[in-house]
């Protein structure tokens, strides 16, 4: 991305947040009250300055992109910012999810909608902020973490406030997040009247859970839904609770507080590079 001179990168500003951060303690420390406040508006500054150059709210970069997108749309986009929306969609869904249904959920249920562009580097970001400063906000959109090597499942996001045996995928993981997230957003819809937006969701779930479909095609009773992805959820979720809660005993013993929000590649490296033998193969 093209960036004018003197503008700060954001590993600038986050090392600016951090000092700042500790400046404002120190202040407060020392009972000197006027001074926190000013440093305070400025970390506020600094914070809104990071969001605008990695996610381009407000920023010169990304004017023409949300014009496009409103033009597209019919319509502006939400005012949060996109971390806060996919945190949104996520704390609907409560199960791991990838970037398209994360949009899809954020469409259906919330003003607005969160540009698919911008998520591609938005769990990459999340990483170097929280290394940068660890545990400086209140929640960061991470990895799931898969079972057997307890590296970063390709394309789903999580929070990092659940947890860890609800961040990590193991084999039938898909399936009872699946049927989770089918109950949760049912009984969201059933607290009102679905949007069109909804209902289309809705049936798209719908449509993968027997006897959740009961009316005409397209619409869906959100109480029949929640209550066929119940049952069918019963019968995957236990043994799916033990998978993941013995993959967390490993990751806890084995990772650092960042590879158990954000997965260790270095485990996946190694454990691909030691295939078992067969089919030809020698053993490396």
């Amino acid at each position: 991305m093209f960036r004018s001179p003197g503008v700060p990168t954001p590993d600038e500003l986050e090392t600016r947040i951090s000092e700042l951060r500790a400046a404002v303690r120190r202040a407060v420390a020392a009972g000197d009250r006027s001074n926190a406040r000013e440093l305070r508006a400025e970390l506020r500054r600094a914070e809104q300055a990071w969001d605008d150059a990695v996610l381009g709210e407000g920023g010169a970069d990304a004017g023409a992109g949300d014009r496009a997108d409103r033009d597209r749309d019919g319509g502006p986009r939400g005012l949060l910012p996109v971390r806060e929306q996919v945190h949104q969609a996520l704390t609907l869904l409560g199960a791991p999810a990838a970037p398209k249904l994360i949009g899809s959920v954020y469409a259906a249920f919330f003003p607005g909608g969160v540009p698919a562009s911008r998520l591609t580097s938005l769990r990459r970001d999340e990483e170097r902020s929280f290394r940068t400063a660890p545990y400086a906000r209140p929640y960061y959109l991470c990895a799931a973490l898969t079972a057997d090597l307890l590296a970063p499942a390709r394309g789903l996001l999580t929070v990092s406030t659940w947890p860890l045996e609800q961040r990590i995928v193991g084999p039938l993981s898909p399936r009872t997040d699946f049927l989770t997230s089918a109950v949760r957003l049912a009984e969201h819809a059933g607290r009102g009247t679905p949007s069109p937006g909804a209902q289309r969701l809705l049936w798209r779930f719908a449509s993968n859970i027997p006897g959740a479909v009961t009316g005409t095609v397209g619409t869906v009773d959100p109480a029949v839904l929640a209550e066929a992805a119940r049952a069918e959820l019963e019968v995957h979720r236990e043994p799916d609770r033990r998978r993941r809660a013995s993959a967390a005993g490993r990751a806890r013993a084995q990772l650092d507080d960042a590879e158990l929000l954000f997965g260790s590649r270095l485990r996946a490296l190694r454990d691909a590079g030691r295939r078992p033998a067969g089919n030809g193969e020698t053993e490396r």
